[in-house]
């Protein structure tokens, strides 16, 4: 059987993930890394019998794919957490739902999905914090790292005015918001360079992919705009959800002439003193653009009628409802 790797083989040998749905057949699948750089230390270790001197790779950005059988010629859609998170972000929803990795590689695209630079499968950097412990530097020095508490997340999230009071009509499934908890992770962001390491990762991976649709969230949503600014070569479209920040409006245009661009928000982000602020500058940001004969458009879900929508748009009740307007606007647009 000499077919495209039949990784389906057929899949029939196991059960569907979700009910309904038939068996995936998949063309391949794996992992690989992009970006990266040696550094040499002799802090590597503070364990007495491990070896403290040597080489390491650190920056790297961990990238895994799928590729359909029949890809009607549609083109990979790169998904990027954001804070706090890691590419599990867009797989099953905490409620054990289909999730965006899984859905648009039923709708034909290739998904690839990354691990932020010193986040999940992508290895942080230890040195600051052994010199530290060495003595070889002093505890100021140590890098800035951070955990979203489950409080503050709430708001974050826009589940709720106050943790645990949730906004009437929210689509997010609060019934199984522990298994969201499970899913943060320790965030060292802070203490990266700007832009973040997973900016040139993303540069990289998109002349790779030949033309890719760049998908960020949250923290992540200037990444593909620092990308662009660097090179647009494989960079097809970004859509950039509920993004921490859009370019500056009073900024350079030049990167986004010409290059399809799709900004999304969801519900109760108005009233936000972190979102609301974020949303206005987006705006501004979609105008500037169109003004200088850019493609950016903005979509606030609740202005055309979709409403309970939280931060985490993938992982909402209405997930595949927010995946089909997506889809569309790829197929419009960046094919």
């Amino acid at each position: 059987m000499n077919r495209p790797l039949f990784l389906c083989l057929v899949l029939m040998f196991a059960s569907p993930g979700h009910a309904g749905e038939r068996p995936l057949a998949i063309a391949a699948q794996g992992s690989f890394f992009v970006g990266g750089r040696d550094v040499h230390s002799d802090h590597l270790a503070t364990v007495p019998t491990l070896n403290s001197k040597g080489t390491i790779t650190i920056d790297q950005v961990y990238v895994h794919y799928q590729i359909p059988v029949s890809a009607k010629r549609r083109p990979p859609v790169t998904f990027i957490h954001g804070c706090c998170l890691t590419a599990k972000s867009w797989e099953t929803t905490p409620d054990g739902r289909m999730g965006w990795d899984e859905y648009f590689l039923r709708k034909g695209f290739p998904v690839y999905l990354i691990d932020q630079a010193s986040r999940g499968r992508s290895a942080a950097n230890p040195i600051a914090i052994n010199e530290v412990r060495d003595g070889a530097a002093a505890p100021d020095s140590l890098p800035q790292l951070f955990s979203e508490a489950h409080e503050a997340a709430w708001v974050t999230f826009r589940f709720g005015p106050d943790y645990p009071q949730p906004f009437p009509g929210l689509q997010f499934p609060i019934e199984a918001q522990n298994e969201l908890w499970k899913q943060i992770v320790p965030d060292l962001a802070p203490s990266l360079p700007t832009p973040n390491p997973t900016v040139a990762g993303l540069t990289e991976l998109s002349a790779r992919l030949k033309g890719t649709v760049l998908v960020s969230h949250s923290q992540s949503g200037i990444y593909p705009f620092q990308a662009a600014q660097a090179s647009r070569d494989g960079i097809a479209a970004i859509i950039a959800l509920e993004p921490g920040a859009c370019p500056a409006p009073d900024g350079d245009m030049a990167p986004y002439a010409g290059l399809p661009v799709l900004v999304v928000y969801g519900d109760y982000v108005e009233g936000s003193p972190r979102w609301g602020p974020r949303l206005k500058n987006c705006r501004a940001f979609v105008e500037a653009a169109d003004k200088a004969g850019g493609k950016a458009e903005l979509l606030v879900l609740p202005e055309i009628g979709i409403k309970g929508n939280s931060h985490l748009l993938m992982q909402d009740r209405n997930s595949l409802q927010i995946a089909d307007i997506l889809i569309d606007w790829i197929v419009k647009t960046a094919l």
